[in-house]
Order: structure tokens, then sequence, then C-alpha cells
């Protein structure tokens, strides 16, 4: 079974051969402007599209808490939008993390990884913005991802 491998570097330009999916957690309001997707969309329009498109028409389609859309991007490199976090503010419910929204995400991104014969690569997922603790989102990505074969590479920005 692999483990998560943990780098210094930069999310957007994963390392290794072979199909690559980027994984972040995205917001269930249609919002995208803050964090991890401005290094996203500064690489690639179609993520942010995707996913506005996705938000506008989710009165007919499964947008909401632990829905995931994977976007193309290049030959070899998918963006799994995975929708983890109610609102965008710490407020009177909290933090705006959904575990069990991110843990439903990754059963599909690890479905749709396997399909692809591809490794995952994402920041710490739920950590920034979100407000979550990565000592809960680990064991989700362990029990979701890496049991299930699949090479995890998490990246830390930075020096």
């Amino acid at each position: 079974m692999p483990e998560i491998t943990y780098v210094r570097g930069d999310a957007t330009t994963p390392l290794g051969k072979g199909v690559k999916i980027i994984a972040h957690v995205c917001n269930d309001v249609g919002g995208w402007g803050k964090g991890f997707v401005l290094a996203l969309s500064r690489r690639w329009p179609e993520p942010e599209a995707d996913y506005r498109r996705w938000h506008r028409g989710r009165s007919g389609n499964d947008f909401g808490l632990g829905a995931v859309r994977c976007v193309r991007v290049e030959q070899y490199v998918w963006v799994a939008n995975m929708v983890g976090q109610r609102g965008i503010r710490t407020g009177s419910k909290g933090v705006p993390v959904r575990y069990g929204a991110i843990d439903s995400a990754l059963g599909v991104l690890a479905d749709r990884a396997v399909e692809l014969g591809a490794s995952v690569h994402m920041p710490r997922i739920g950590c920034g913005l979100a407000g979550g603790t990565w000592s809960r989102v680990e064991p989700l990505m362990s029990e979701r991802l890496t049991s299930r074969g699949i090479a995890v590479t998490v990246y830390d920005h930075g020096d």
C-alpha cells in the first residue's frame, strides 16, 4: 500500500510520470476567488469555468457537498473540483470545512483515479480557508486513496 508523499512545491505542477489528478476543495456557494483556486486559474481557465457552470446549473445536477467534477486541463492532467466546504466564512456554525463531504468526495475521486490509472496531487485540502485540520483530513485520504493503491502527493507551498 503506498503512503502519502509530502513535498515542498506547487501542486499545480505535479511531479512524476503518467496521468495525474490535482484535487482541491471548493465551497458550496459558487465562490471562486481565494486560496488555491487562484493558482489553478493562473494555469488553466477550465476548472473555474466548469465549477461556475456546474454551480449555476445546480438545480438540475449533482452540485452539492461531497460532489466531484474532474476537468481535463492537459493531455495527462486533470483537476478535481471537490465540494467540501459549507459557505466561505467561519461563523456561528464553526469553520466551513465539512469532513463528511471531503470523505465522500475522496471516494468519488478514488474511483476516477483507478479508472484513469492516475496518481493524486493536492495541497493540504480543507486546511486553508476552509479551516480544517490535517489530522482529520489525512486519515480520510489514507482510507479512500492509498488503501486502494493510489499514489498521493501532498504539496506544501513555500520555501
